[in-house]
């Protein structure tokens, strides 16, 4: 009888390796995106002899590269050893919608793998590696690498972009009159739920260089009449007077008792009759896989934050003053863990 599952025959030893070396392609991706090499391919075929000078590099190496990207199904070698893009290959462009490419040099490289390297340190001592490399916390170095922080901001469309749709459907905000999205960057999450929901006036708040390129969003989604922007620290205060305060992708970032800091601030601004709305990956019990048991060891190792179960963020939230009313599931794998005031 044949298997039902390829993966079903494969020793445990070499399903072990495969995970091992799946670093690899994260590599390749990442030095494809370093040199552009999708934006300078362009719409036409290309030799690496063609390619070589605009994206400074060696021109047998780039073939050989560019060969390995065929086989990864990003490019397609035509004759003379010419390639073009494929649909896959055109999502690397700088301007694709998606936020690959910079998804890609957020994540599949740079400071985040210095710190990746310092995983068993994290291990060992509960403490992000990622500080440890770079004698900071993340944020604070990204908040002295202005491109890297503006990569980081479309990485966070690019990682997260499903969500967002998924949020404005499965939570029905219609009867709020103002939400304020606390840490919301961009501003993605927050124009897309006004987007859908037409009465919604909102407010983003976040430190001013994270916001810098929300206004240029805003507009492009023509929601400037319905959308302020705030500036600040969430450590220190949020917006008072909001029906929600939405926080997407902010408590897994952070320490416990950081938490309870933004937690408390939120707490101290909301009406009696406030909604507080965790947008975050809430973690099954058992073996179920989830993507956020991954990311959760991304949280260690980065930021120094993480992912909790629903039992988990219930006990968070009533060191806060509040009380969790409800885990409403998405058709993405976050989930909108609704509080209020205890």
């Amino acid at each position: 009888m044949e298997p039902k599952h390829k993966l079903d025959a494969t020793p445990p030893h070499a399903r072990l390796i495969e995970m091992a070396t799946a670093c690899w392609v994260p590599m390749i991706l990442y030095g494809t995106a370093k040199i552009d090499l999708a934006d300078h391919i362009g719409s036409g075929t290309k030799s690496a002899e063609q390619l070589a000078g605009p994206t400074g590099t060696h021109a047998p190496t780039l073939h050989r590269l560019m060969r390995t990207l065929a086989g990864l199904g990003i490019l397609t070698e035509g004759p003379a050893k010419h390639f073009s893009l494929t649909a896959l290959g055109e999502a690397l462009k700088r301007d694709a919608p998606g936020a690959a490419r910079a998804t890609i040099l957020t994540f599949a490289g740079g400071f985040i793998w210095r710190g990746m390297m310092e995983f068993p340190y994290s291990l060992q001592t509960g403490e992000s590696g990622l500080t440890k490399a770079v004698g900071m916390q993340g944020f604070d170095w990204l908040a002295r690498h202005p491109e890297q922080a503006s990569l980081f901001s479309q990485s966070m469309v690019g990682f997260h972009g499903g969500e967002p749709p998924a949020v404005a459907e499965a939570y029905d905000f219609s009867k709020l009159r103002t939400v304020i999205d606390v840490g919301g960057a961009t501003g993605h999450m927050l124009t897309t739920v006004l987007a859908r929901y037409p009465t919604v006036r909102g407010v983003l708040f976040d430190l001013p260089h994270v916001v810098r390129e929300a206004p240029a969003l805003i507009a492009d989604r023509g929601l400037t009449d319905r959308l302020a922007i705030e500036t600040g620290s969430f450590f220190e205060r949020v917006p008072e007077g909001g029906d929600a305060y939405i926080l997407s992708h902010i408590i897994h970032d952070w320490s416990e008792q950081q938490c309870l800091t933004i937690l408390g601030n939120c707490r101290k601004a909301m009406r009696p009759e406030g909604r507080l709305l965790l947008v975050e990956m809430v973690l099954p019990a058992g073996d179920t896989m989830h993507p956020g048991k991954i990311l959760d060891m991304l949280m260690l190792l980065a930021p120094g934050g993480q992912e909790r179960s629903e039992e988990e963020y219930r006990a968070l939230l009533g060191k806060a003053g509040f009380r969790l009313a409800r885990v409403v599931p998405t058709q993405s794998a976050v989930s909108v863990v609704e509080a209020v005031p205890a």
